[in-house]
C-alpha cells in the first residue's frame, strides 16, 4: 500500500461536527479527508433554531458544564464569524403558575455569571405593560426578563467551516456514500461511492471519525458491521415560520404549560421563527417532516402569548430535523442530554474509530479540540488549539464594524440595493467582493433569476460551496427560497444543472 495516499484522518459526516473536526485537524498538520453522502449541512445542522446559546432550559436538568462551556462559546464564535453571527436579545415573559420568578432571576443570574460574559449586554427585568415587547402580546404579562444570547445562520456556519478546511489542504466529498470501511494492513480502508455516478473509490486513513449524526448507528452496522447497535435517541424538531409579529428586533422566550419552551425570533427581515419541538423518531431519517400535530402545537403555543394568533395558514416555510443525542435513558425527549460524547473503539492491532454522539451548534469548536485530543492520544499529537482566535471566511472584521462592513461594500459597489449590499455582507462578509468581482453594474452580475440573486452568485456557491441544486442554494447556503416563486426555483435548478 506505499504507493497510495493514506490521510490521517477520514471522517464521515459532513455537518457541524463533522465539517468543525476537519477545520480543526488540518489546521494543526493532519491530512484530512471528509465524506458527505448528501450536501453539507443537509441534515440536522440545518434544521436548528439558528442560535448560538447557553441553554437557559438546561439548567433545570443540572446540566451545568454543558450550560457553561456553550456561554463561554457565544463570545468566541460571534468574534470567528461576525456576519453570520449577531447578538440577540430574549425576553422572557413571566407566567403565573409556571416557573417562579425568584427561580427565573436565579437563573438569569448564573446565566450572566457562570460564562465569561464581556461584550453581550446583562440581564435586565421588563416591564410589559410599558415596554415596547409587551405591544404585540397578550395583556397579561405584567413583569419580564432581558437576556443576551446570538442568533446564527447554522447552515452557513457548516459550510464556512467546509471552506475553510477545504482552503487548509483537507479533501471535502459531497454527495458521496461511504459503502464500507475495513481495516487493512494496519489502516482503515473506505470504499465510497459518488451518488451521482455510482463511480466506487477507495480511501486510505489511520483513524476513523464516525460524525454521522441521526445516521451513526446505520454507518456502524451497514459499514462497519456492527449488527443491532443502538447509541442515539432520535427527537425530531420542527419549526415554522410566519410573518412578522413583532416591529421589535428582540425576540420571545415562551414557557409552554407543559413545561415546555419556544422561541418566537426575528428571522430574515420579514419573517418570525417559531420553534421547537421536541418528540422521539422512528421513521425513515429520509423523510422527516413537520407534522400537522407539531403545526398545530407550535401555533396554539405561540398564540398562548401573542394578541394576534398564530393560524396554520399563516405559516409560509417550516422545517424539521433529527437530533441524534446520546441515548442516556431519559424518560422524555426533551430531557435527554444535548451534551456531546466521544466514544473511542481501539482494539488491540486494529486502527482507532471515534464515535461522535450528540452536541450541539453552540459548542462544535470545542467538541472539535476534545476530538483533536483524543487524536493526538490515539496516533499522535500534531499543534495545539487555534480555533479561538481565527476568524472563518468572510469574518475578517471585529463584531461591532458589520454595519461598516455594509457600508464599505455599498461605497465600493454603489449600484448594489442597500438590502442587497447587507444580505451581501450577512451571508459572505469580506468574501462578498470574490462574488461582485469588477462589476460596475447589475449587469456585469449576469442574469437575474428573482429578488435579489443574480448568477454571479449562483456561481461562487457552486464553485466555492458545493452547492449542487437549487435546495442546496435557495434554503441552506441562502433563505431566498422564502422570496422565490416555483418559476423561479425551477429555472435556478435548470441553469445550475445546465452549468455543471
Amino acid at each position: 500500500m506505499t504507493d497510495r495516499q493514506i490521510h490521517d484522518i477520514f471522517i464521515i459526516g459532513g455537518g457541524i461536527n463533522g465539517c468543525g473536526i476537519a477545520r480543526d485537524a488540518v489546521g494543526r498538520g493532519y491530512s484530512v479527508y471528509l465524506a458527505e453522502r448528501g450536501d453539507l449541512a443537509g441534515g440536522t445542522s440545518s434544521g436548528s433554531t439558528k442560535l448560538i446559546h447557553g441553554g437557559l432550559r438546561y439548567l433545570e436538568h443540572y446540566e451545568f458544564r454543558l450550560v457553561r462551556e456553550s456561554l463561554m462559546e457565544r463570545e468566541v464564535l460571534w468574534a470567528n464569524a461576525p456576519h453570520i453571527i449577531k447578538p440577540m436579545r430574549f425576553v422572557l415573559p413571566h407566567q403565573k403558575g409556571l416557573r417562579p420568578a425568584w427561580l427565573l432571576r436565579l437563573g438569569l443570574f448564573l446565566y450572566d455569571h457562570i460564562g465569561g460574559r464581556r461584550l453581550l449586554p446583562k440581564t435586565r427585568t421588563l416591564d410589559m405593560r410599558s415596554d415596547a415587547s409587551g405591544r404585540p402580546l397578550k395583556k397579561l404579562f405584567s413583569r419580564g426578563f432581558e437576556y443576551s444570547d446570538c442568533a446564527v445562520d447554522d447552515a452557513r456556519l457548516v459550510v464556512l467551516n467546509a471552506r475553510d478546511a477545504a482552503d487548509r489542504g483537507a479533501v471535502i466529498a459531497t454527495r458521496t456514500r461511504v459503502i464500507e470501511a475495513r481495516h487493512e494492513e494496519g489502516c482503515w480502508r473506505v470504499t465510497t461511492e459518488d451518488v451521482a455516478s455510482g463511480e466506487r473509490r477507495a480511501a486510505f486513513a489511520r483513524l476513523l471519525v464516525n460524525a454521522a449524526g441521526p445516521w451513526i448507528d446505520h454507518v456502524l452496522d451497514e459499514a462497519l458491521g456492527q449488527r443491532g447497535v443502538h447509541n442515539v435517541r432520535l427527537v425530531q424538531g420542527s419549526h415554522i415560520v410566519v410573518g412578522r409579529k413583532s416591529p421589535d428586533s428582540r425576540a420571545y422566550f415562551f414557557q409552554n404549560r407543559d413545561g415546555r419552551i419556544i422561541f418566537a425570533i426575528p428571522y430574515e427581515e420579514e419573517f418570525t421563527l417559531i420553534g421547537t419541538t421536541d418528540q422521539d423518531y422512528d421513521g425513515d431519517l429520509r423523510e422527516v417532516g413537520i407534522t400537522p400535530a407539531e403545526v398545530e402545537y407550535l401555533c396554539a403555543a405561540a398564540s398562548e402569548y401573542f394578541l394576534e394568533p398564530v393560524r396554520r395558514q399563516d405559516v409560509v416555510w417550516s422545517y424539521s430535523a433529527v437530533r441524534p443525542l446520546y441515548d442516556d435513558g431519559a424518560s422524555k425527549a426533551q430531557e435527554a442530554t444535548r451534551d456531546y460524547v466521544l466514544k473511542v473503539e481501539n482494539g488491540k492491532d486494529t486502527p482507532p474509530l471515534v464515535n461522535v454522539f450528540g452536541g450541539k451548534i453552540t459548542t462544535y469548536r470545542r467538541l472539535s479540540e476534545h476530538m483533536l485530543d483524543e487524536i493526538g492520544e490515539l496516533i499522535g499529537a500534531k499543534g495545539g488549539p487555534w480555533t479561538a482566535q481565527a476568524p472563518l471566511p468572510g469574518g475578517e472584521f471585529a463584531v461591532t464594524a458589520f454595519e461598516e462592513e455594509v457600508a464599505k461594500l455599498a461605497a465600493d459597489f454603489p449600484f448594489l440595493a442597500p438590502g442587497h449590499a447587507r444580505r451581501l455582507t450577512r451571508l459572505y462578509g469580506t468574501r462578498a467582493r470574490l462574488i461582485l468581482g469588477d462589476a460596475r453594474s447589475p449587469a456585469d452580475l449576469g442574469r437575474l433569476f428573482g429578488a435579489d440573486l443574480y448568477e454571479a452568485e449562483l456561481h461562487y456557491l457552486m464553485e466555492q460551496e458545493w452547492a449542487r441544486n437549487a435546495d442546496d442554494v435557495l434554503w441552506r447556503r441562502t433563505k431566498l427560497g422564502l422570496r422565490l416563486s416555483a418559476g423561479q426555483v425551477d429555472e435556478i435548478g435548470r441553469f445550475m444543472r445546465e452549468s455543471v
